[in-house]
């Protein structure tokens, strides 16, 4: 069980690197920028991937962004299969992390109530 946990986390981690890379060097979509993955968790055969990317744009660029990535799962595949040597390469399923925006949003308005306290 450690053994396969650490060969999973290896191969998430060479994968998150690896498509980070991809993304932000050879991916020619318009759509996808100012892209950053926090986090990829790969299934254990290895068949799939959701790869978790976050964005400060706003909500109708994130829909650009998110569609960009869709389209462009396939050639970022088959280039990961180039780059990374397993037995199979996960299909990609790219899901938005809000967690950032909403660790954000929170610090926005902790230091608009700080500034408030201080008025008072």
């Amino acid at each position: 069980m450690g053994k396969e946990f650490s060969r999973s986390s290896r191969v998430s981690e060479q994968i998150h690197r690896e498509l980070s890379e991809l993304i932000r060097l050879e991916l020619k979509d318009p759509r996808v920028s100012l892209v950053t993955l926090t986090d990829v968790e790969v299934t254990a055969d290895y068949a799939h991937a959701k790869v978790y990317y976050t964005s400060l744009a706003d909500e109708e660029k994130r829909r650009e962004i998110e569609s960009g990535l869709k389209h462009s799962a396939s050639f970022l595949r088959r280039e990961l299969g180039r780059r990374i040597r397993i037995h199979t390469i996960p299909e990609l399923h790219f899901i938005y992390d809000a967690s950032v925006e909403r660790g954000s949003r929170l610090s926005q308005l902790i230091d608009a109530a700080v500034k408030s306290d201080h008025h008072e």
